[in-house]
């Protein structure tokens, strides 16, 4: 669902005072929205077209530094800038913050005004694209899991994030009683997110102390990017206007679960559900079983687009309702890919190897890539697996580590293919300095360890 406010009815809010600051807004490479506060003034005459903003910031890693390594830009290249063009179609309100609207912007070569090919809307939409030129067009549905934890932001940063409290005290999952501990900030986060136009269908408690999900409506492509970017940037900022925090660290504790982000997919032809053939005995089309054979097939490439960082790893482990191995089976949570809906004009396949700390254009990006790969090789799905998926034997491993999955993308001819090698080298670089730095650092870990006993 794009945005719910248009050019002409900001005008209208700027001159009865409604609105006077204006949010424009890029997506970097960790998903985050970066970019500047405008008086509407400004706006409305001038930065409508255009503003500019320094090119490192699809060259940053998650506390802003500046690696070496990157083509794209660098210190010897002095770091220039990119044209950030708006995209009136994402313009909204922002009801949690007064007298606020955004708007979404693409990000373009300062000189040529040709679309960035490493930022992630633009990976995206080129998916979307190939999509298109095969007749079809993708839905999707992201879930988004964070927990809540006692105390702001800053004062936990203060502390060294050494006293980190749940809000809750209880594995909530699905319980309405403990839930209603938390409605002073889910209550407030549903209601606003509406009113920016995003189509929230539900909160729920998760498995665990303290954690949350958000669920919206299936969008398209694009748009369920757009969501939950936006949706993620929202829970933070209501987080913090309540003086608590909200964390979409895959995981924030060795001996609790971690959580997760995944991803719904079916393909749409106008109407028509691409997805859904009646007379198949689980309702899943040709065109559905070569492109979750693909996703199946091309999992360990694209790893790294759904789970990016060191701690993201940490996630996947038996009987945590993160997936180890990468199959799928019929509604069946132990497996990588869940058929969903099966039987339904509704079928479709969920990723279940996605983080919380993903960034969304960048996984459905590959996801999109990985399954039109499948379309085009015409590849047999195998049959689902059944039982316990954690204890399958002699089925592919999702890779265990960043270290690993860095390879995979790194040796990916899919990835290259789909991407080009630019990009393609440009994440791996983001992966390589992500390692890099971790391996540097003396962790809490290994001083309780071996200070003593080494």
């Amino acid at each position: 669902m794009p945005g719910n406010l248009t050019f002409e009815t900001l005008k209208e809010m700027a001159a009865t005072g409604e609105i006077d600051t204006v949010l424009v807004a890029l997506v970097d490479m960790q998903g985050r929205l970066m970019g500047k506060r405008f008086h509407v003034s400004n706006f409305i005459e001038h930065s409508v077209e255009e503003t500019h903003c320094c090119n490192y910031l699809l060259a940053t890693d998650l506390v802003m530094s500046t690696p070496k390594g990157y083509k794209a830009t660098s210190w010897e290249s002095g770091y220039g800038d990119y044209t950030l063009k708006p995209d009136l179609s994402t313009l909204r309100l922002v009801p949690w913050l007064e007298g606020t609207a955004l708007v979404l912007g693409d990000l373009e070569d300062h000189h040529t005004h040709a679309p960035v090919p490493h930022a992630p809307r633009e990976m995206l939409k080129r998916q979307i694209a190939r999509l298109k030129d095969l007749g079809f067009d993708a839905m999707m549905a992201t879930e988004l899991e964070f927990f809540l934890f006692e105390k702001d932001y800053r004062t936990l940063q203060k502390e060294g994030y050494q006293e980190l409290v749940p809000l809750s005290g209880h594995n909530e999952d699905y319980n309405l009683f403990q839930t209603t501990k938390e409605e002073g900030m889910m209550r407030p986060l549903r209601n606003h997110l509406v009113g920016a136009g995003i189509p929230v269908e539900n909160t729920k408690g998760e498995a665990e102390l303290g954690q949350q999900e958000l669920n919206i409506r299936y969008a398209e492509a694009m748009d369920c990017a757009d969501n939950h970017t936006i949706a993620k940037h929202a829970t933070k900022e209501i987080a913090w206007a309540n003086g608590i925090s909200a964390s979409f660290l895959a995981k924030w504790a060795s001996d609790k679960v971690g959580s997760s982000s995944h991803v719904h997919m079916s393909l749409w032809k106008g109407s028509e559900a691409a997805f859904f053939d009646k007379d198949d005995e689980h309702g899943m089309s040709p065109v559905m079983k070569n492109f979750c054979a693909g996703l199946i097939k091309y999992a360990r490439d694209y790893t790294f687009f759904l789970a990016p960082y060191v701690n993201s790893y940490k996630r996947f482990a038996k009987g945590t309702f993160a997936p180890t191995k990468s199959v799928w089976s019929v509604d069946n949570r132990t497996a990588a890919f869940r058929l969903c809906g099966e039987g339904t004009k509704g079928v479709r396949m969920e990723c279940r190897i996605g983080g919380s700390d993903l960034n969304p254009y960048l996984a459905q990006a590959a996801l999109l890539a990985a399954g039109i790969k499948g379309i085009e090789e015409g590849l047999e799905l195998a049959p689902p697996t059944k039982g316990d998926v954690y204890d399958a034997e002699n089925v592919e491993e999702i890779p265990t580590s960043l270290r690993e999955a860095t390879e995979t993308l790194k040796n990916s001819a899919l990835l290259r293919e789909a991407f080009g090698d630019f990009v393609v080298d440009h994440y791996v670089r983001c992966a390589e300095w992500e390692q890099e730095e971790y391996d540097r650092i003396v962790t809490d870990w290994e001083i309780e360890r071996g200070f003593e006993r080494a």
